[in-house]
């Protein structure tokens, strides 16, 4: 805002660099300029001061889309002035000379103005789409649409001013048809999740089940091999003891061989030596007799000749002379061969 100081019938005015100051006097433009600093008498002098820098206006629209839904717009609008002289000819811009106050608010007028323009050209693109087609657009197409309508505006060149930029940061529908329009989204993106976390839990079922019947096949695998094993201990086992009997049924088969010889041999030795005394008379057979009981006479403690085994033996001698003859033909007795003996009727040794 400029500066004003008063002198008695002298005033001083200085302004800001982004100002452009109007003096009139007696309705002609006496000066005018950026940043401006002049002495004026104030009952004669009447001053209007521009913004010349950017100014920025907030806009909020609601309009209608094709379908008749609720659609609202929210952005900045960028705006200047162009042409001062022309602006300050079409909008009063007059300060007061005691403060350098606005005496009105021409901001306030602009923005107005700029507002119904923004407004009229918003509803017209909402108008022509449905609500579902402007959300999928979202507001580059408008913020285009509404820089385009604005740049072409006559009403606008006609008073000097300029738009600079449009910045449209929301294009949202009513808050019940966003919570309508975002429920299919939402159930979707729920049955995702649901899906992922069923497939997340069928994954986990999964691989226990996997571990389980790892689990369970090395157990079955274990089982298998300790049968195998169990098998194969009993084959082995079976094994063993076959090997054992067959060598016991060698060692037995031997041992029956050797004995089978020896009383083979026994029994020939035998038979030979019985054939050798079948034939001798029995007068022969009691003296061998007789000579092989006195071989033995250290190991009789009792002896008993009844009188019939006694007069049978007489009988015997005494009745066949072969016999005798066979008893002096046998070999004689060597010196340790005791030979035969009387038999006595009793003997007793006691040890």
């Amino acid at each position: 805002m400029a500066q004003i100081r008063n002198f008695a019938f002298l005033a001083q005015l200085r302004s800001d660099a982004s100002h452009f100051v109007i003096r009139y006097r007696k309705g002609s433009v006496r000066q005018s300029g950026k940043g401006l600093v002049f002495w004026f008498r104030p009952e004669t002098a009447s001053i209007a001061e521009l913004p010349m820098d950017d100014r920025e206006m907030t806009i909020f629209i609601k309009g209608r889309s094709a379908d008749f839904q609720d659609v609202n717009v929210q952005g900045v609008l960028n705006w200047r002035i162009a042409d001062p002289e022309k602006v300050a000819e079409r909008i009063d811009f007059t300060i007061s000379l005691a403060n350098g106050q606005y005496i009105r608010d021409p901001i306030e007028r602009i923005e107005t103005r700029l507002a119904g323009l923004v407004n009229q050209a918003t509803v017209q693109y909402l108008a022509e789409a449905t609500v579902r087609e402007l959300l999928d657009a979202g507001v580059e197409p408008l913020r285009q649409r509404l820089e385009t309508a604005l740049a072409g505006e006559p009403a606008l060149n006609d008073i000097g001013l300029a738009i600079v930029a449009a910045r449209l940061n929301n294009l949202a529908p009513s808050s019940e048809l966003e919570r309508a329009l975002q429920t299919p989204t939402f159930e979707a993106l729920q049955q995702k999740a649901d899906e992922a976390v069923f497939e997340r839990r069928a994954l986990a079922v999964e691989k226990e089940r996997a571990i389980e019947e790892n689990t369970l096949n090395n157990k079955v695998e274990l089982a298998r091999r300790e049968k195998l094993l169990i098998t194969e201990e009993a084959e082995n086992s079976k094994s063993r003891a076959m090997a054992r009997a067959e060598a016991q049924q060698v060692e037995a088969n031997a041992e029956a061989a050797r004995i089978r010889t020896i009383e083979t041999a026994n029994a020939e030795s035998e038979t030979a030596h019985i054939a050798v005394y079948r034939d001798l008379a029995p007068g022969v057979l009691l003296g061998l007799a007789a000579r092989e009981m006195a071989g033995k006479l250290d190991n009789i403690e009792h002896l008993n000749i009844t009188p019939d085994i006694l007069a049978a033996v007489m009988r015997e001698f005494g009745g066949k002379v072969e016999g005798a003859q066979n008893v002096a033909l046998m070999p004689q007795p060597q010196e340790n061969d005791p030979g035969p003996t009387v038999p006595k009727t009793r003997r007793s040794r006691k040890t």
